[in-house]
C-alpha cells in the first residue's frame, strides 16, 4: 500500500444523471483534487453527456469525466471517501444498481495494484468495455496500460463499438 512519500497515481471516474449534474461534479471534483497530494497538478478530462448505460428505461443521460490523482490513501481508505461524499451529496448506500444518482464515484486503478475483495476490485472491472469511462480517461492517460492488460488505454477505447453516444459537454468546468 502506498505511504506519505509513495503516492499512487489513482484514476478516478464522476458520473451524475440527477439534479444539477454539472454542480455534483465539481463538487466531486473539488474533493477529489482536495485529496490529490502530487507535486504535479492533477489530471482532469473534460465532461462527456452519455447516454445511461444498464439504466432502467426513461432514465436521463449523465455526465462524465475522469480524475487522476496521486495520494498516499490505501484504495480501501479512499472507497470510504468517496462514499461518505456520494452519501452527502444524497446518494443513499442502500440503492438499487444503476438507478440515477447525484453522483457516482469510482476508483478505476491505483497505480498497478490488483485487488480484489468484497468491497473494492481494481482495475474497476467493467471499465475497458465502457466508452463513458474509457473517452474521459484517454483524455488524461492515453498510454496507461492497466495491470493485466496489454493495450493502452487508447488502443482499449479504439476497440469498443461506437455506441452508446458519447459527447464532448464542455471542455472547461
Amino acid at each position: 500500500m502506498p505511504t506519505a512519500d509513495h503516492q499512487l497515481a489513482t484514476g478516478l471516474a464522476l458520473g451524475s444523471n440527477l439534479g444539477d449534474r454539472l454542480a455534483h461534479l465539481r463538487q466531486g471534483r473539488d474533493l477529489l483534487l482536495s485529496l490529490h497530494e502530487g507535486p504535479a497538478p492533477a489530471a482532469v478530462s473534460p465532461v462527456y453527456e452519455t447516454e445511461p448505460v444498464d439504466c432502467p428505461p426513461g432514465s436521463a443521460s449523465f455526465l462524465n469525466a475522469v480524475v487522476e490523482i496521486r495520494t498516499s490513501l490505501d484504495p480501501g481508505q479512499l472507497l470510504r471517501q468517496l462514499i461518505r461524499l456520494e452519501s452527502e451529496l444524497g446518494r443513499s448506500p442502500a440503492r438499487e444498481r444503476n438507478t440515477a444518482r447525484s453522483l457516482d464515484l469510482d476508483i478505476l486503478y491505483a497505480g498497478q495494484l490488483v485487488i480484489d475483495t468484497p468491497t473494492l476490485v481494481l482495475p474497476h472491472p467493467r471499465m475497458t468495455a465502457r466508452r463513458f469511462v474509457l473517452q474521459p480517461l484517454a483524455d488524461v492517460r492515453p498510454d496507461f496500460v492497466l495491470p493485466g492488460n496489454k493495450r493502452d488505454i487508447a488502443q482499449l477505447l479504439a476497440a469498443l463499438p461506437p455506441a452508446p453516444r458519447v459527447a464532448l459537454f464542455r471542455a472547461v468546468w
